[in-house]
């Protein structure tokens, strides 16, 4: 969520405005409700921001006519102070010499703007970037230099943030991580900072990773890592980065989720290479073998994977899992043991905040068997842990997860076999059957978009809806229920299907639709809860393999390619994507950029 992107150049580019419009656009998939840009040229800032999407805001302010040598653009999603221009980023401070903008979550916000009121400082807005900068401007009186400045301000913030701020006239830029995300980049004649990766690979390969609790100060030609804490330099080179960008192209796809939906059995058979390698698996396994019990920990998406997830390795890897909401693992699971207990964290972006407070905690109670499942290698998750597995998706554009969270379930699904391997169990799916999992995805993508898209056409009009499933189904439906409502906007609530009687079985009249999703082996468990509800004259829409008993119990199948159990859940959410990427466009809406969402969140 929010993003921002510095840069600064040894001389002055008629095309700075250009340049910062198209890293801007770069950080649209985060999730913003308002643009900035700020650019120096001598000893001026030419300052213009406003609401709504880049592309609008552009149209009215002009943002590719503006020219200098160094600026910041700035993408706000909301959190303190409503999506006002006055609230959008870069601000200024009072003296308006300083210009800064943030990325995170400033938690005492409120507090600080009393206070720095209380001393003299006016605010224009109320919003938590302004508080960042007025903050920088209040320690610069006593520390000398905007880098001493720096330091002394963090000890002002509470909360996780990643910060830019420069001064007019300056030949220096300055950033600030504290555990939100932030890359620099290397350039000829230029050196710049991002929230992520995208913005800066089309300028530069070069990168140097950020850590949490440091900042750089860096000019067109050179940079200094330093210490927030302790002002100590910090030696750290560039690498070369490899990430593919064409990946983040749309090419012939109207939109990056219909893209990235299709793009699924390509990376899951990258993957599968990637986890065929023993070496790649050996330290991860060892630590699940050891445990007596494993937590699998994420938010959103993430969270539907680990449900998934702990069936797999309860049923194959025959290890207690315990899959967790990462902003409930400290109120449930507080009095874990951090020497016979295994934590997996699984997060896409690497920087989610909820994931990030759970890691937090782990390790200042000393846990040391924690595993990373990631998607962007140099994040702080990533960085700070010592198991990790890449899930090797490329640049995932479209707010909602598609093939991230297919390969986390698919990362879990291989680690869970391995697992029974190395215990001397007979893993029930061979290392040939998962070799032959990518081409049923595929399968699927080309055999079942007639019939969703006939679905999605009797869904559109539906006022709210319900997904149910039983045993291994029910974090298919967790999924399918999310994906619904995130990109239509209609009300849609995934339970067990057992539960549906306990309450909710109340609410169904004629004519409501209810999504199932079933394995054959579960067969007789959802034909008894698909006739609760049909028995109500309510309508049943039925993902499942074409298992005759229970294609007569539903008004409405679509078939899975394959009736292998442990698949199931992988091939009925590659339906559920599908399905809610066609409501969306029954319903005219963009599904890449949901409102009111964000696609990495780094706020409590």
């Amino acid at each position: 969520m929010c993003g921002i992107f510095g840069i600064i150049f040894q001389n002055r580019r008629q095309d700075l405005g250009g340049i910062l419009l198209a890293a801007g656009r770069r950080l649209t998939y985060r999730g913003y409700d308002s643009v900035g840009m700020g650019v120096f040229d001598g000893d001026r800032v030419d300052l213009r921001k406003d609401v709504g999407k880049i592309d609008e805001v552009n149209q009215k302010l002009h943002f590719e006519e503006m020219q200098g040598y160094k600026g910041i653009v700035q993408l706000r999603w909301a959190t303190f102070g409503q999506p006002l221009p006055r609230n959008a980023q870069p601000h200024l401070d009072c003296q308006q010499r300083l210009v800064g903008a943030h990325n995170g979550n400033i938690v005492n916000t409120r507090e600080l703007i009393s206070s720095l009121t209380s001393a003299g400082h006016r605010f224009r807005g109320e919003n938590d970037g302004e508080v960042c900068v007025h903050a920088v401007e209040e320690a610069l009186k006593t520390s000398g230099n905007l880098g001493r400045a720096l330091e002394k301000a963090d000890r002002m913030l509470q909360g996780d943030y990643a910060f830019c701020v420069t001064e007019i006239g300056s030949e220096l830029m300055y950033c600030v991580k504290k555990y939100s995300s932030l890359y620099l980049g290397v350039g000829e004649g230029f050196i710049c900072c991002s929230s992520d990766l995208p913005s800066i690979l089309p300028l530069t390969r070069k990168i140097v990773s950020i850590k949490d609790g440091e900042y750089v100060e860096f000019s067109a030609s050179a940079y200094r890592i330093k210490s927030l804490s302790t002002g100590q330099s910090i030696e750290r080179e560039p690498y070369e980065c490899t990430l593919d960008l064409e990946q983040a192209q749309k090419g012939t796809y109207p939109h990056f989720m219909l893209k990235e939906i299709h793009e699924q059995p390509e990376k899951a058979r990258a993957l599968l290479d990637y986890l065929e390698q023993r070496e790649n698996l050996q330290g991860i396994l060892n630590v699940l073998k050891k445990a007596r019990r494993v937590f699998l920990v994420g938010s959103g998406s993430s969270y539907n994977a680990c449900t998934i997830g702990a069936c797999y390795l309860n049923a194959i890897g025959q290890v207690e899992a315990t899959p967790v909401v990462a902003g409930a693992f400290a109120e449930f699971y507080r009095n874990f043991n951090p020497d016979r207990e295994a934590f997996i964290l699984v997060s896409q972006s690497g920087e989610t905040k909820d994931v990030i407070n759970v890691l937090n905690l782990l390790q200042s109670k000393k846990a040391r068997n924690i595993i990373a499942l990631v998607n962007v290698l140099g994040s702080s998750l990533q960085l700070r842990v010592r198991h990790y597995l890449p899930l090797l998706t490329g640049v995932e554009i479209s707010v909602p997860a598609t093939k991230t969270f297919l390969n986390q379930v698919l990362t879990f699904l291989v680690l869970a076999c391995e697992l029974a391997r190395l215990k001397g169990l007979r893993s029930p799916v061979s290392r040939k059957e998962l070799r032959a999992l990518p081409a049923l995805l595929a399968e699927t993508l080309t055999q079942t978009p007639g019939p969703v898209r006939e679905l999605a056409r009797v869904l559109k009009g539906k006022k709210y809806l319900y997904y149910l499933g039983y045993g291994l189904s029910y974090g298919a439906c967790l999924e399918g229920a999310l994906k619904l409502k995130e990109v239509s906007y209609i009300p849609c609530e995934a339970m067990y299907s057992s539960e549906f009687k306990h309450g909710p079985l109340a609410i169904i009249s004629p004519d409501d639709w209810v999504v199932f999703i079933s394995t054959v082996q579960d067969a007789r468990m959802s034909i008894s809860h698909m006739n609760e509800v049909s028995c109500r004259y309510g309508k049943i829409a039925l993902i499942a393999p074409d298992d005759q008993s229970l294609r007569l119990n539903a008004h409405f199948l679509i078939p899975l390619v394959s009736d292998n159990y442990y698949f199931s859940p992988i091939l009925s959410v590659l339906v559920a994507q599908l399905l809610a990427y066609y409501v969306s466009q029954e319903l005219g809406l963009d599904p890449d950029q949901p409102r009111n969402i964000s696609k990495t969140l780094t706020v409590d």
